[in-house]
């Protein structure tokens, strides 16, 4: 008799089909895997279409002269076939980045399995550390750098598709000249011609080990930016060599310091300029990959000057910074910083700083505006405005003095009136007219600077002024063209706009050219005209000049980045000779230019003289001393000069005739009549003397006899007003 079968129990059903479903799945995921590969594989091109093809964008920066000034972009040397690449380059490459590379098919199994453990795990946030030389390869031709699971998985598939397609000499060889190693610089022979002045066939072992340790960081371990962590970094692929017995002990102890680093010249101040010029492409033209030619403004001899101006001035343990515009707004030198390879934080174009005392030049253009002129007198004296109380940098006051001395010396407590009589928005809103685009406090103290700004808005307000009053936008590209030479952008020239009249130009110059004369700016004398403003900040933190001279502006700065006080840093000192040695350059070929300073002024601005009261007796009726009444621009009495028919009347020098006759006269008045005198010529009146406005401007001393106190006027008050709103005439 058979025993019963026994029936399998449900935990070994499940499991059996759980097993099968595995095994069913992974046939799948494989079938899936290799379709994707094969298509793949034949949608990659050949490797000639590989060799041929480039990354990035090439930028070619020309000067306003068409020199070559500096190259951006992929710079890939020459292609060095798998024969040429130095034995120590392909085995210092693999040592570094992928170990395994002659014995997997484009996935490192252990590599990648402990980057999915630790994805799924949560060790890590994100993928990586885990890409072959041919996922590497994959993701530089193919790939964006996104390290996702979406991304890693494209790579895997396509790193499968060029082992597929490709033997490992062509893939390694397609790597070590299309990979990227800093500096724009793709494949090795542009990297050794970069930081080693030679071709890539002729690297050295140490040399090998500094290319290929850029790899993984190339801004961060690159030879010309820190050379302590490419020399870290290239021992640490000299003991993976060693390790993995591509060199002896002896050639791993090679000493890297000891590698000859090219000099990056072409690094530095010039590329404070491209790095602010370049990134206005993005909008000036269409969305293009084709190779531009750009060409600037540039000028090579004063970008030149400017950094020695910049290099030979600034304080030790400071930094300096130069915007140089010429009369259209054309930048012709530009300087961020002492040292572009050190740092390339652009100090002209992107640091915000107070001005200090060159933002007065936006005070005294609101006062010249409201009606005050250079002559004007005003008052030297101790103000408080809402609790704040300004002292000058001398410690004293003067009384009474002239605009002009008041600006030329940089009196605080007469910026400080001038402010509070025509209003802090009102100073505000001209810097806005002048192309601050900074914010812009409207707290007291923002008359002496205390509002953070960019060295080239300041340039370019007082660029304003150069052009007598007419707006000024900087700019540094003039036309970019393709590689066969069709131009697709050229600057065009914008449309005039007058910022403040004439006469407020003519009068700020004034004022400016005096600075430099006998003020604060002295240093800043180049033996021709000059007008210009001197900023120094509190504790001397910031130093600034900026000026003007023969169709050239340019303003300077400098000061500490971490904002620390800098000894004996005055805007009189430092940044006007800066300025000064800069400027004796860039003006020397242009003519001698004399400032306009004639202030044609309004006639509401105008002192009225007796004919201004009176009127011409020839523009207007009245009665002469004979009773008779006058028609203007006659002298004779009303009515015809000549007769009807054109036969000659009276003559001017005849005696009128009388309004009555004679004998009504004797039977009016009861008694004889006497003959009328002869007549007489009008009476001269003699000149009167102005009175004083009925309202004086707080700022200004009162008339003789007056008391000299100082009112505390508001905006409106005294003399701001606008000047396309006349004021009422002064009652007398």
């Amino acid at each position: 008799m058979r025993a019963p079968a026994t029936r399998p129990s449900p935990v070994w059903k499940w499991t059996k089909r759980i097993v099968l479903a595995g095994v069913a799945l992974v046939v799948l995921s494989l079938l899936f895997l290799a379709f994707a590969v094969g298509f793949a594989a034949q949608s990659i091109p050949s490797f000639s279409q590989l060799q041929a093809s480039q990354a990035g964008q090439t930028i070619l920066v020309r000067a306003r002269d068409g020199s070559e000034i500096v190259e951006l972009g992929p710079s890939f040397g020459e292609w060095l076939d798998f024969e040429e690449i130095p034995a120590t380059m392909k085995d210092a490459m693999i040592a570094v980045e992928d170990k395994r590379f002659y014995s997997h098919y484009g996935i490192d199994p252990v590599r990648t399995t402990g980057a999915v453990v630790e994805g799924f795990t949560g060790a890590r946030s994100r993928v990586g550390g885990t890409s072959t030389i041919s996922q590497q390869l994959a993701r530089n031709l193919f790939l964006s750098s996104n390290r996702t699971f979406d991304r890693k998985a494209r790579e895997a598939v396509l790193a499968l598709a060029l082992e597929w397609k490709f033997t490992k000499e062509e893939i390694l060889e397609l790597y070590l000249n299309k990979v990227y190693f800093g500096g724009g610089a793709y494949g090795v022979d542009s990297a050794a011609r970069k930081f080693f002045s030679h071709p890539g066939t002729e690297l050295s072992v140490a040399e090998a080990a500094i290319i290929a340790g850029l790899v993984k960081a190339p801004s961060r371990y690159s030879p010309t930016a820190d050379v302590e962590a490419a020399v870290n970094r290239a021992r640490v692929v000299l003991r993976l060599m060693r390790e993995q017995g591509y060199i002896t002990a002896r050639q791993a102890s090679v000493n890297v310091n000891m590698v000859s680093i090219k000099q990056q010249a072409g690094q530095n101040s010039v590329r404070y300029f491209t790095d602010w010029a370049l990134p206005q492409l993005d909008l000036l033209l269409p969305e293009t990959n084709a190779p531009l030619e750009v060409w600037t403004t540039l000028d090579v001899g004063m970008q030149r000057a400017a950094t020695a101006a910049i290099d030979a001035n600034t304080p030790d343990g400071a930094q300096g910074a130069l915007v140089s515009l010429d009369r259209d707004g054309a930048i012709l030198a530009l300087v961020g910083g002492t040292d572009y390879v050190e740092t390339n934080f652009n100090r002209a174009t992107d640091a915000m700083r107070q001005p200090g005392s060159s933002w007065k030049l936006f005070v005294y253009l609101a006062a010249l505006e409201a009606g005050y002129t250079p002559d004007d007198m005003v008052v030297d004296t101790p103000v408080t405005i809402d609790g704040w109380s300004p002292r000058n940098s001398s410690g004293r006051n003067v009384g009474e003095t002239s605009l002009r001395t008041a600006f030329a010396y940089s009196i605080n407590t007469v910026a400080a009136q001038l402010g509070n009589e025509v209003g802090f928005g009102t100073v505000a809103s001209m810097a806005r007219r002048f192309g601050i685009s900074s914010p812009v406090s409207t707290f007291p103290s923002m008359v002496l600077g205390s509002s953070e700004v960019r060295l080239i808005e300041m340039t370019r307000a007082f660029a304003g002024v150069s052009a007598k009053g007419q707006a000024v936008e900087p700019y540094g590209i003039l036309k970019v063209t393709t590689a066969d030479g069709e131009t697709i952008y050229e600057h065009e020239e914008t449309r005039e706009t007058q910022l403040v009249p004439d006469y407020v130009a003519a009068g700020i110059t004034d004022l400016l050219q005096a600075a430099v004369q006998t003020g604060t700016g002295r240093a800043a004398q180049i033996g021709r005209p000059v007008a210009g403003k001197t900023g120094t900040t509190s504790s001397n933190k910031d130093g600034w000049f900026v000026g003007f001279s023969s169709g050239i502006t340019t303003g300077v700065w400098m000061g500490r980045d971490d904002a620390r006080a800098v000894p004996g840093l005055q805007g009189g000192r430092a940044p006007a000779q800066a300025f000064a040695a800069y400027m004796r350059f860039a003006v020397k070929d242009r003519p001698v230019e004399e400032f306009d300073t004639d202030l044609n002024l309004p006639e509401w601005q105008l002192e009225p003289d007796e004919e201004a009261l009176f009127g011409d007796p020839d523009d207007y009726y009245f009665i002469d001393e004979q009773g008779n009444l006058i028609e203007p621009g006659r002298r004779g009495p009303a009515g015809p000069g000549f007769d009807q028919e054109g036969e000659g009347g009276l003559s001017p020098l005849d005696d009128p005739p009388p309004a009555v006759s004679d004998d009504f006269l004797e039977r009016a008045i009861g008694g004889e009549v006497e003959a009328p005198p002869p007549p007489r010529a009008a009476p001269s009146r003699a000149p009167r003397t102005r009175e004083p406005l009925d309202i004086a401007p707080p700022v200004r001393p009162r008339g003789s006899g007056g008391s000299g106190q100082q009112g505390g006027g508001q905006a409106g008050e005294g003399r701001a007003r606008s000047p396309s709103q006349p004021p009422n005439p002064p009652q007398r």
